[in-house]
């Protein structure tokens, strides 16, 4: 693999495999695999698992990983690069992803606890990611009045906490009054990132 080459694991948050996302989604994992980049694809919907994590994070309450999140961790470690695409949803994120989020990253294996230290050891060291996110809001309204709480959770709480570091956005916002031409310009912005491996 040349150095300019990543292994990128594309994550789609959205239910509907005929959704925005989901073609923005498969736009950047052809784009990427056409620039020679292994690619990784996982329509969260498809998987079947419990979306309760029962007991946290309790050690005496261990909660087994069904097949598809297995490979989830596998994929995962092994990306170099990680990119999420899901729509805001009441200026959150669908179901799926929340539950997968707390089903997969999980301590001793995204983050490890430490004695008499409330911060953790950074377990994803090394991967960078892009998070893509939808939205029937302007995105101003979203950053500045809702204050970004789907990407705060997941850029701020979840990965950059677990050590992926730099995480990108890319918000499109106003969807519903959207042409036709924003959508191929959308679709080429996702193209280009998914070109450089970004």
């Amino acid at each position: 693999m040349k150095t300019n080459q990543r292994n990128i694991l594309v994550v789609l948050g959205h239910p509907n495999p005929n959704s925005l996302c989901a073609h923005l989604a498969e736009s950047y994992v052809n784009s990427a695999k056409k620039s020679g980049h292994s690619v990784s694809f996982l329509k969260l919907s498809e998987l079947k698992f419990d979306y309760n994590l029962y007991s946290g994070h309790k050690k005496d309450s261990i909660q087994t990983l069904e097949p598809d999140l297995l490979q989830s961790h596998k994929l995962i470690a092994e990306a170099d690069h990680l990119v999420f695409v899901f729509p805001s949803w009441w200026a959150s994120m669908p179901a799926v992803l929340k539950a997968w989020i707390d089903r997969v990253f999980l301590p001793g294996f995204s983050f490890k606890y430490r004695k008499n230290s409330p911060l953790p050891e950074k377990l994803l060291l090394g991967k960078s990611a892009r998070i893509f996110v939808t939205m029937d809001a302007p995105s101003w309204y979203y950053k500045w009045f809702n204050k970004s709480p789907g990407v705060q959770l997941l850029k701020f709480g979840t990965l950059e906490f677990c050590g992926v570091s730099p995480v990108k956005v890319t918000i499109f916002g106003q969807v519903r009054t959207r042409k036709q031409k924003d959508f191929l310009k959308w679709t080429n912005i996702v193209e280009s990132l998914a070109i450089q491996g970004k």
